[in-house]
C-alpha cells in the first residue's frame, strides 16, 4: 500500500524526439498505477492531438485529452491539447491559452510549476528528449517544493539539450534511459524506492512565472527591470536570477530562460533584416519605375536605385550565409 508521502502526481515534459521516449515511459507503467500522469509535448498549434491514442496503445494506462475544469483520476494519463497550457489546480485541471513561456504553448515549465505549487512533495517531474531548455525552471520549482526530479539520460535522448539543461541547473535526483523511467515511477509511487527529499521552499517567483490567464502581476518584487523588450509583445522584460538559471518575464506573462530569449531576439533580428531587404528592393524598383515613366532625374533615380539594390544584396547575402 502506498504512503501519502509517496509521489502520486507525475508530470512529464518532452519536445523534439519525445514521442518515442513517451512511448517507452508509458510502456513501463503498470496497470492500476496509484498516481495520475500529466504530459506536455511541444506540438504545432494546429492539427489533431494524436498523443492520447499513441500512449494508450503503448502501455496499460488510458490516455485522454482533458477539458478545462476536468477532475483528474488516478490511473490515467492526461495530455495537453495543442496551443493550450495544461495546469494543475487542486483536484482539477486548467486548460488555458495563456501567454507563451519559453516560446511554447503548451509549456513544460507551466505544467511543472503549477504542480509544484498545488501538490509540493507529492510531485515527480520527468524531463525527456528535447532541443531547448523548457522544463528546467519548472524542475527547479519541483525540487524547491520537495518533489522528485527525473531526467532522461542525454546519451539515450534523440535530442539531448533539454535533459542536459536540467542536469546543469536543476540537480535532478535520477538520470535514466527512457525504458527505465516507467519502472522507477512505479517504485516511487508504491514506496519501494524512497527518493531524496529537499525542504520545501516555494518562492513567489514560482507562482508568478507562467500565469494561468495572463493577468497582470506586480513583478517588481520578483526581479529587476531591464532595458530589453519582450520579443512577443514589446513590453519591458524583468530579470530574475533563479538559482543557476537566469529568467525573464514581461508584465503580461511571457516568460523566458536566457537561452530562449536570446533565440527569440535572434529571430526578431532576422525578421527585421528581411524586412529591410524588402523595403530596399521595393524602393529601388519604385525609383526605376519613376525614372522610366517620367524621365525626370533619370540618372539620379537610377543611382539611388543601384545603391539600394546593393544594400539589399549585402543584407540578403549575410542572411543566407548565416543560415547555411
Amino acid at each position: 500500500m502506498r504512503s501519502l508521502s509517496n509521489p502520486d502526481i507525475i508530470v512529464v515534459g518532452a519536445s523534439a524526439g519525445g514521442v518515442d521516449a513517451l512511448r517507452k515511459l508509458a510502456a513501463g507503467l503498470p496497470p492500476g498505477l496509484e498516481g495520475a500522469v500529466f504530459v506536455v509535448l511541444h506540438t504545432l498549434a494546429t492539427g489533431e492531438n494524436l498523443l492520447p491514442h499513441i500512449l494508450s496503445r503503448a502501455g496499460p494506462l488510458p490516455a485522454v485529452e482533458p477539458q478545462d475544469g476536468t477532475l483528474f483520476e488516478i490511473g490515467k494519463i492526461y495530455t495537453a491539447p495543442p496551443d493550450r497550457h495544461l495546469m494543475l489546480h487542486d483536484g482539477s485541471l486548467r486548460v488555458v491559452r495563456g501567454p507563451r513561456e519559453n516560446r511554447h504553448r503548451p509549456s513544460i515549465d507551466v505544467l511543472f510549476r503549477s504542480a509544484a505549487t498545488a501538490f509540493g512533495p507529492r510531485v515527480a517531474a520527468v524531463l525527456l528528449s528535447g532541443s531547448d531548455d523548457d522544463g528546467t525552471a519548472g524542475m527547479l520549482a519541483v525540487k524547491k517544493s520537495g518533489g522528485v526530479a527525473i531526467v532522461q539520460d542525454p546519451a539515450d535522448s534523440d535530442h539531448p539539450e533539454m535533459p542536459a539543461s536540467a542536469l546543469r541547473a536543476a540537480d535532478p535526483d535520477f538520470k535514466l534511459p527512457a525504458t527505465e523511467i516507467g519502472p522507477l515511477l512505479r517504485n516511487l509511487v508504491d514506496g519501494r524506492i524512497r527518493p531524496p527529499r529537499t525542504e520545501a521552499r516555494i518562492e513567489a517567483a514560482e507562482k508568478s512565472f507562467g500565469q494561468e490567464e495572463g493577468s497582470p502581476t506586480d513583478i517588481k518584487q520578483l526581479g529587476t527591470p531591464t532595458s530589453f523588450s519582450c520579443p512577443d509583445c514589446n513590453g519591458t522584460l524583468w530579470e530574475l536570477q533563479d538559482g543557476n538559471l537566469l529568467r525573464y518575464q514581461c508584465r503580461v506573462g511571457h516568460a523566458y530562460t536566457w537561452e530562449s530569449v536570446v533565440e527569440a531576439e535572434s529571430d526578431a533580428v532576422e525578421r527585421a533584416l528581411w524586412s529591410a531587404v524588402r523595403t530596399l528592393e521595393e524602393s529601388a524598383a519604385l525609383s526605376r519605375r519613376v525614372a522610366q515613366r517620367t524621365g525626370l532625374l533619370e540618372q539620379e533615380m537610377a543611382r539611388k536605385a543601384a545603391e539600394r539594390e546593393e544594400h539589399a544584396r549585402v543584407i540578403r547575402h549575410l542572411l543566407l550565409e548565416g543560415s547555411a
